[in-house]
């Protein structure tokens, strides 16, 4: 029976464990597995290749984006350094240019240098992608909505470009969730998640994934997964698993909120430029309504007539949102992008694609929309 995503968010992958008929799946808190003999054992050998409350998880993520395979990673950047270690020198690599930091550091100061070229394009132009692409490009890594801007790459067109050039093709879904869009549906071979955000949900783990439907491309991922090493422990798997199970009710509270503030900032004197692509007039508003559920409650700002100093100001007033990194919990959260999460991208290229030092990332919670209002407006008065 094909289950709908609330049912495979709470039952995915998950069993009732057989030794005690626990409900929820066991913190398996172990290291190594105990072996009948040489090679015979109950498919776990040592841990930090498989766990079973790991693999619980990861066949839930896979459920959750209509995927075959799932793999959890200790970050969203050991995730995204396992793919990367399918490349080999000469290769090239077709991205975006409004990146979140984290991917613009490990393409540009760590792949790089081992003759990986990384080529920055708006992939919010699929032709733009098309004319990236050459002899030596090997992969097309997509973030859609892109984090902070809210850039929208269509990815069933970009997905054919790939398919007619035999590109490994892979979308960074972190900021829509696999609650509000599913990539692989829509021609992506990979997807990858920092689950630290919308998946976990509640900002006490860090952890990353990959999802994927070809079995000999997993079988490659693995090998990497496993010698390399970068896997999460047993108790933030069962703390992600956790999360899952209430994803579709906080997306569903996230976009109310979201769109509730948006509304409000859209219009008000103290805002320059909003970023939402729930807007009508956001360039990319019709893609997201062609391939997400909803329009998220990721925004962003800038701020009329601020510079540095008054931008600091502003963010540090909030009393119900808090400044701090990251995104997708269930608190709001605000971020100044420019010194924070996108630091390590040069002020050059940041600022190309709006990154300007007056901009500031919201990432709206499931508080009670009516005081995240009331918080932007004392801050903003």
């Amino acid at each position: 029976m094909a289950y709908k995503f609330a049912t495979k968010a709470i039952h995915a992958g998950q069993h009732a464990d057989p030794s005690t008929g626990a409900v929820m799946t066991p913190i398996y808190q172990t290291s190594t597995y105990k072996q009948a003999s040489p090679g015979d054992h109950k498919g776990f050998e040592y841990s930090r290749g498989t766990n079973p409350t790991r693999k619980a998880l990861e066949d839930c993520l896979a459920a959750l984006e209509n995927g075959q395979f799932g793999l959890a990673f200790s970050s969203g950047m050991a995730a995204t350094d396992c793919v990367l270690r399918l490349l080999k020198p000469g290769d090239e690599v077709v991205t975006g240019d409004d990146l979140y930091g984290g991917s613009y550091r490990i393409f540009t100061k760590v792949y790089e240098q081992y003759g990986i070229k990384f080529v920055f394009v708006n992939t919010s132009d699929s032709e733009e992608v098309r004319r990236g692409i050459t002899e030596k490009t090997k992969l097309i890594w997509v973030e859609t909505p892109t984090n902070p801007t809210l850039k929208l790459a269509d990815i069933a067109e970009i997905g054919k470009i790939a398919k007619e050039n035999n590109i490994l093709y892979v979308v960074d879904n972190t900021f829509a969730s696999p609650y509000l869009q599913n990539p692989l549906d829509l021609g992506a071979d990979i997807v990858m998640h920092s689950a630290t955000k919308y998946i976990n949900g509640h900002s006490d783990v860090v952890m990353g994934a990959l999802i994927l439907n070809a079995e000999d491309l997993y079988k490659q991922l693995f090998f990497f997964y496993n010698a390399v090493g970068g896997t999460p422990g047993p108790q933030d798997s069962f703390l992600a698993l956790r999360g899952i199970k209430t994803l579709h009710l906080r997306m569903q509270a996230h976009c109310e909120n979201g769109r509730k503030v948006a509304e409000f900032l859209k219009n008000h004197p103290k805002i320059e430029k909003i970023y939402w692509p729930g807007f009508e007039d956001h360039p990319g508003h019709d893609i997201a309504k062609k391939q997400m559920k909803d329009f998220g409650g990721m925004i962003s700002i800038v701020l009329k007539d601020a510079d540095l100093q008054e931008t600091f100001r502003i963010a540090s007033r909030f009393t119900v949102f808090t400044l701090a990194e990251s995104l997708g919990g269930v608190e709001s959260l605000i971020n100044h992008p420019a010194t924070m999460t996108h630091g390590s991208i040069p002020k050059e290229a940041r600022e190309k694609v709006g990154v300007v030092d007056n901009l500031l990332r919201l990432s709206v919670g499931i508080e009670d929309a009516e005081d995240l209002i009331e918080d932007l407006k004392q801050v903003l008065s």
